[in-house]
Protein backbone atom coordinates (compact mmCIF):
# COMPACT_ATOMS: atom_id res chain seq x y z
CA UNK A 1 0.00 0.00 0.00
CA UNK A 2 1.31 3.02 -0.98
CA UNK A 3 -0.09 6.34 0.62
CA UNK A 4 0.51 9.58 -1.05
CA UNK A 5 -0.69 12.33 1.88
CA UNK A 6 -1.49 15.90 0.22
CA UNK A 7 -1.87 17.44 3.47
CA UNK A 8 -3.25 16.37 7.44
CA UNK A 9 -6.73 15.84 6.30
CA UNK A 10 -5.92 13.84 2.81
CA UNK A 11 -4.04 11.48 0.77
CA UNK A 12 -4.13 9.35 -1.80
CA UNK A 13 -3.42 5.96 -2.92
CA UNK A 14 -3.57 2.84 -5.63
CA UNK A 15 -5.67 -0.21 -5.13
CA UNK A 16 -6.05 -1.76 -1.45
CA UNK A 17 -7.02 -4.76 0.10
CA UNK A 18 -9.22 -5.07 2.56
CA UNK A 19 -6.38 -6.24 4.81
CA UNK A 20 -4.69 -2.48 4.31
CA UNK A 21 -8.19 -1.18 6.31
CA UNK A 22 -6.58 -2.00 9.51
CA UNK A 23 -3.32 -0.31 9.12
CA UNK A 24 -5.23 3.02 7.17
CA UNK A 25 -7.15 3.42 10.55
CA UNK A 26 -4.02 3.14 12.56
CA UNK A 27 -2.73 5.97 10.64
CA UNK A 28 -5.65 8.15 11.61
CA UNK A 29 -7.95 7.85 8.83
CA UNK A 30 -11.15 7.95 9.26
CA UNK A 31 -12.45 8.17 6.21
CA UNK A 32 -12.47 5.86 3.06
CA UNK A 33 -13.50 7.08 -1.01
CA UNK A 34 -13.17 4.01 -3.36
CA UNK A 35 -12.94 5.53 -6.65
CA UNK A 36 -12.93 2.50 -8.98
CA UNK A 37 -15.62 0.52 -10.23
CA UNK A 38 -15.54 -2.87 -9.30
CA UNK A 39 -14.73 -5.40 -11.93
CA UNK A 40 -11.95 -3.25 -13.60
CA UNK A 41 -9.62 -5.57 -13.56
CA UNK A 42 -9.09 -9.47 -12.38
CA UNK A 43 -8.25 -9.94 -9.21
CA UNK A 44 -9.29 -6.84 -7.82
CA UNK A 45 -10.87 -6.20 -4.38
CA UNK A 46 -14.34 -5.74 -4.49
CA UNK A 47 -16.12 -2.05 -2.84
CA UNK A 48 -18.30 -4.40 -0.87
CA UNK A 49 -15.10 -6.29 0.51
CA UNK A 50 -13.31 -3.01 1.77
CA UNK A 51 -16.94 -1.14 2.92
CA UNK A 52 -17.17 -4.37 5.17
CA UNK A 53 -13.25 -4.11 6.48
CA UNK A 54 -13.90 -0.39 7.23
CA UNK A 55 -16.87 -0.66 8.95
CA UNK A 56 -15.09 -3.28 11.27
CA UNK A 57 -12.42 -0.92 12.09
CA UNK A 58 -14.70 1.76 12.21
CA UNK A 59 -14.22 3.50 9.28
CA UNK A 60 -16.31 5.50 6.84
CA UNK A 61 -16.81 4.10 3.51
CA UNK A 62 -18.12 5.76 0.31
CA UNK A 63 -18.20 4.39 -3.08
CA UNK A 64 -17.53 6.79 -5.71
CA UNK A 65 -16.75 5.01 -9.00
CA UNK A 66 -15.41 7.05 -12.00
CA UNK A 67 -13.98 5.40 -15.35
CA UNK A 68 -13.30 6.45 -18.60
CA UNK A 69 -11.24 9.48 -17.92
CA UNK A 70 -15.24 11.09 -16.97
CA UNK A 71 -15.57 13.02 -13.91
CA UNK A 72 -19.50 14.25 -13.94
CA UNK A 73 -20.64 16.99 -11.91
CA UNK A 74 -22.72 14.63 -9.78
CA UNK A 75 -19.58 12.47 -8.76
CA UNK A 76 -17.60 15.96 -7.76
CA UNK A 77 -20.36 17.32 -6.12
CA UNK A 78 -20.44 13.71 -3.44
CA UNK A 79 -17.06 13.61 -3.01
CA UNK A 80 -16.90 17.33 -1.93
CA UNK A 81 -19.65 16.74 0.23
CA UNK A 82 -18.14 13.20 1.97
CA UNK A 83 -14.71 15.38 1.85
CA UNK A 84 -16.43 18.51 3.98
CA UNK A 85 -18.21 16.35 6.19
CA UNK A 86 -15.73 13.81 6.66
CA UNK A 87 -14.77 13.73 10.52
CA UNK A 88 -11.20 13.84 10.48
CA UNK A 89 -8.54 12.38 7.23
CA UNK A 90 -9.52 11.13 4.19
CA UNK A 91 -8.04 8.42 2.10
CA UNK A 92 -9.70 7.99 -1.61
CA UNK A 93 -8.10 5.03 -3.90
CA UNK A 94 -8.45 4.13 -7.13
CA UNK A 95 -6.43 2.03 -9.62
CA UNK A 96 -3.31 4.18 -9.60
CA UNK A 97 -4.47 7.91 -7.38
CA UNK A 98 -4.70 9.75 -10.23
CA UNK A 99 -8.68 9.10 -10.25
CA UNK A 100 -8.90 10.12 -6.41
CA UNK A 101 -6.05 13.51 -7.02
CA UNK A 102 -8.32 14.70 -9.91
CA UNK A 103 -11.57 14.51 -8.33
CA UNK A 104 -10.05 16.34 -4.61
CA UNK A 105 -8.63 18.88 -7.86
CA UNK A 106 -12.19 19.40 -9.54
CA UNK A 107 -14.04 19.49 -6.56
CA UNK A 108 -12.01 21.33 -4.22
CA UNK A 109 -13.73 21.07 -0.59
CA UNK A 110 -10.89 23.44 0.85
CA UNK A 111 -11.93 26.67 -1.45
CA UNK A 112 -8.37 26.82 -2.97
CA UNK A 113 -7.16 28.62 -5.84
CA UNK A 114 -6.53 26.62 -8.82
CA UNK A 115 -2.77 27.10 -8.84
CA UNK A 116 -2.29 25.77 -5.26
CA UNK A 117 -4.55 22.63 -6.25
CA UNK A 118 -2.87 22.02 -9.59
CA UNK A 119 0.63 22.50 -7.55
CA UNK A 120 -0.70 20.11 -4.57
CA UNK A 121 -1.03 17.43 -6.93
CA UNK A 122 2.32 18.14 -9.07
CA UNK A 123 4.04 17.67 -5.37
CA UNK A 124 1.97 14.66 -4.77
CA UNK A 125 3.36 12.84 -8.34
CA UNK A 126 -0.18 14.01 -10.66
CA UNK A 127 0.32 16.05 -13.35
CA UNK A 128 -3.23 17.92 -13.85
CA UNK A 129 -1.97 20.54 -15.88
CA UNK A 130 -4.86 19.09 -18.77
CA UNK A 131 -7.56 20.46 -15.72
CA UNK A 132 -6.95 23.97 -16.19
CA UNK A 133 -9.62 24.93 -18.54
CA UNK A 134 -12.24 22.92 -16.40
CA UNK A 135 -11.15 24.67 -13.61
CA UNK A 136 -10.93 28.24 -15.32
CA UNK A 137 -14.35 27.33 -16.73
CA UNK A 138 -15.59 26.33 -13.39
CA UNK A 139 -14.38 28.45 -11.14
CA UNK A 140 -15.83 31.45 -12.87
Amino acid sequence: MEIRRIDDQFAVSPQITPADVEKIADEGFTTIICNRPDSEEAGQPTSVAIAKAAKQAGLDFHLIAVSGGAFPETAVARFRGVRQAAEGPVLAYCRTGTRSMTLETLANPEDRSIEDRLSRAEGAGYDLSSLRERLVYEDN
